[in-house]
């Protein structure tokens, strides 16, 4: 099989970087009169109502930012360097106020975070006092801290094994038979070519594990995986790609033929803005691959992340894909989990804009216009990933007009409120449960860029857990003027002192 792209890198999109209050224009003038919010207000205002009436349990993330805002002291300290300075005292599992948290698992974390407290040295220890960080070495102090954050955040991680995570999935399956899981391996991306082979063979073993519990009749009536091409090859970027095509598609091509043979969704996961380009290459190299050799295979998937300008423009791009290839793809659309670190890049590198849209509300904007595409497309079958009740009402509503079969997705730990009210419907879609599975040492990085994306003031998530947010200001609709820019461009950022550098 040749690795060589039909089409360069940079003729598949436009640029990341145009002017965002045209391009919101633009995508209000797509969505104008398919959505009718007050029906979205009045589909989703009782399953707000009924979450806060009955909160999801303490460890769902919901409940542990109502605990614990990332505003606050507490919160913050949940990033690890500042847990020795919070108060979480406080917090007892019999406080007033705090709903239906479970009692022992409350207790167990303000005892765990509370007792990591005590472990470090207050602000007032002299140098060469008595406290702990001193008698018993940095490496202890920060192993307790870190084991402390491992009890909160285990339950965002379904098994250390994809055994124990497949054996959690059956009971959740016989909770709700619509409920699907994917299975992604927890990590952040190979640094080494070892780390890449480690990957590579869990994602094998998973896939063998969950092809063991038997074949289903589509892809998207059974469980699936989820990969991360950066984490199949320590160099995967475009400027190396023709090197790494050596070493990645033998590798990608194994894991394909596998899921192929099982029958089962394999999902590219989404990298950064820069890497785009790169993943739709190997995405069509592969659906030339699965048409040749597994024509009858409707699993192959991407995640595409609406905070992305050139969204609307991947979905169109992953259509004509499939439609060249005579293929039927499983597209996870999600909303994006590395907004700052997009920002930061585009300042470090002083672009002259964003690859990603600066104002939340232009993201669900953007994710309702990349909806609409998914919708009408034959080619694929469309996976919303999202927690917000107004984005998942608005999708209902959507699909009405369409009657394209779809299903909805949340990630394991989060949205567990909102989801059991949506799937109290006589017409609730299959749901999808994206599981992380791994090792509590490679946790931390997961959980705190989850409560970070979650914790911001904007995010549907914390809002929902502060009830001075009404449901209409909670469910606002995102059909609505463009916003300016509250962000300075990259090369900008400096005001006028000076220009910023690039790069």
């Amino acid at each position: 099989m040749t690795t060589t792209p039909a089409t360069s890198f940079s003729d598949r999109l436009p640029t990341p970087v145009r002017d965002e209050t045209a391009q919101v224009t633009r995508l209000l003038g797509e969505l104008q009169g398919r959505v009718d919010w007050s029906a979205v207000i009045a589909t989703g205002t009782p399953w707000v109502d009924a979450v806060r009436r009955q909160p999801a349990p303490f460890w769902a993330m919901e409940s542990l930012l109502r605990e614990y805002p990332i505003s606050s002291a507490e919160g913050l300290a949940l990033t690890a360097d500042q847990l020795g300075r919070a108060d979480f005292s406080g917090h007892a599992a019999d406080a007033p106020g705090h709903g239906q948290a479970h009692p022992m698992l409350s207790g167990l974390a303000s005892q765990a975070i509370h007792l990591s407290k005590k472990l470090l040295p207050e602000d007032g220890d002299a140098p060469n006092g008595g406290g702990l960080l001193q008698r018993l070495g940095a490496k202890t102090v920060v192993a307790a801290t870190v084991r402390a954050i491992q009890l909160l955040g285990r339950q965002f991680v379904l098994g250390q094994s994809i055994g124990e995570a497949l054996t959690r999935a059956d009971a959740n399956r016989r909770e709700h038979a619509l409920i699907r899981h994917s299975f992604d391996m927890l990590g952040e991306g190979a640094r080494t070519d070892a780390d890449a082979l480690h990957y590579g063979r869990a994602y094998a073993n998973a896939i063998c594990a969950i092809a063991a519990k038997g074949r289903p009749a589509r892809p998207e009536d059974g469980d699936g995986i989820s990969i991360k091409l950066s984490a199949l090859d320590a160099r995967y970027e475009p400027a190396q790609f023709a090197t790494v095509a050596g070493r990645l598609m033998p590798r990608l091509l194994a894991l394909v033929n596998a899921a192929a043979e099982a029958n089962i969704n394999l999902t590219i996961d989404a990298e950064e803005s820069e890497r785009l380009e790169l993943s739709l290459v190997v995405l069509d190299l592969l659906a030339a691959h699965v048409a040749a050799t597994f024509p009858q295979w409707q699993g192959l998937g991407l995640a595409v992340q609406a905070y992305q300008t050139r969204a609307p423009e991947v979905i169109d791009e992953v259509t004509a894909i499939a439609r060249r290839h005579g293929l039927r793809f499983m597209v996870r659309l999600v909303k994006g989990a590395y907004w700052d670190g997009e920002i930061k890049r585009a300042q470090e590198l002083g672009l002259a804009g964003y690859p990603v849209w600066t104002d939340k509300r232009h993201t669900d904007l953007s994710y309702l216009a990349c909806a609409q595409r998914l919708l009408a497309a034959p080619e694929v079958y469309p996976q919303f990933a999202t927690h917000n009740a107004g984005t998942i009402a608005a999708i209902l509503e959507m699909a009405k007009a369409h009657g394209t079969p779809f299903e909805l997705q949340r990630l394991h730990g989060m949205g567990e409120g909102i989801y059991r009210e949506v799937m109290k419907r006589p017409d609730a879609p299959p749901l999808r449960i994206y599981a992380p599975v791994g090792e509590h040492r490679d946790l931390l990085a997961y959980l705190v860029r989850r409560l970070l994306e979650n914790g911001a003031n904007s995010s549907f998530v914390h809002q929902l857990a502060d009830e001075a947010v009404t449901p209409q200001m909670l469910l606002a609709s995102p059909l609505r003027a463009p916003s300016r820019s509250v962000l300075p461009m990259p090369l900008q950022l400096f005001g006028a002192v000076r220009v910023n550098s690039k790069g």
